[in-house]
């Protein structure tokens, strides 16, 4: 089944890794033109490469850009438009997560993940709506996580910006139903990262396996499916959600945590 994409005009930010990366290569195999953006430039190009080496005839570009420089986005924006002549779908995937409880975390840290979590997709939605307010299949997808429902203490200025940041998109998918732009969000549990990769070859026990270390690690934080999240799994979803297939859902959230989530 086709996600209905081919020519489709699409942006995602973070894109040069992991999910973003991976939502990335499922667009362009689905035949869309594929902008992402990165802050890291060799990281983009060789991302870049990457995608080029497994699809030659693919329509891609790609640029050095802090999200949460609103001129670097703009300059982003700008870039595509010139490129691809407009856009369709916007992805939102840039941001992070920050460890700390109330106690260690400062004022200043507040703001931040505040600045990181808003405006890194604020900066890209301003900066793309008038191009798509042009086109007939518009949305917004943005990445976001399970702790906006379900907030973790020893993360709790982010899973606060979570919350909020759902609040978002729900508010936005509302006012944008007056220019047929789309707007939903996944919400993500654990998953495959190079971070956890990094811990894995620290890990004590040397003789232990990628599939038996990363499971225990799932059993031991609740995870009924007994492990972490492959990259290209949320990107499915993102895609889905991002498409023409999902046409009438707007305001909506995917659930992508292998069932962690407590909640109805």
């Amino acid at each position: 089944m086709s996600f209905q994409l081919e020519g489709k005009k699409t942006v995602v930010t973070g894109g040069s890794s992991g999910i973003g990366l991976a939502t990335v290569e499922l667009l362009v195999a689905e035949g869309a033109l594929v902008a992402w953006c990165g802050r890291d430039e060799q990281r983009l190009n060789d991302s870049k490469a990457l995608i080029l080496s497994r699809y030659p005839n693919a329509k891609v570009l790609t640029s050095t850009c802090n999200v949460l420089d609103k001129n670097d986005v703009k300059k982003f924006a700008d870039q595509v438009q010139n490129e691809f002549g407009g856009v369709d779908i916007l992805i939102n995937n840039a941001g992070q997560g920050r460890v700390s409880n109330f106690e260690n975390t400062a004022d200043e840290d507040w703001l931040k993940e505040v600045e990181l979590k808003y405006f890194s997709v604020l900066h890209p939605i301003r900066a793309f709506l008038p191009a798509l307010q042009q086109s007939e299949c518009a949305s917004i997808t943005n990445v976001n996580s399970l702790l906006a429902l379900q907030p973790e203490p020893h993360m709790i200025a982010t899973s606060s910006a979570r919350a909020a940041l759902l609040n978002l998109t729900h508010s936005l998918a509302h006012e944008f139903s007056q220019y047929n732009i789309r707007v939903n969000s996944i919400l993500l549990g654990m998953v495959e990262s190079a971070q956890w990769k990094r811990r894995f070859a620290d890990r004590s026990d040397q003789k232990q396996t990628w599939e038996e270390w990363i499971g225990n690690i799932a059993k031991k934080r609740g995870i009924p499916m007994e492990r972490l999240g492959k990259p290209e799994e949320p990107a499915r979803a993102l895609v889905f959600l991002a498409s023409p297939m999902a046409s009438y859902t707007t305001g909506s959230a995917i659930d992508v945590s292998g069932g962690f989530n407590k909640h109805l």
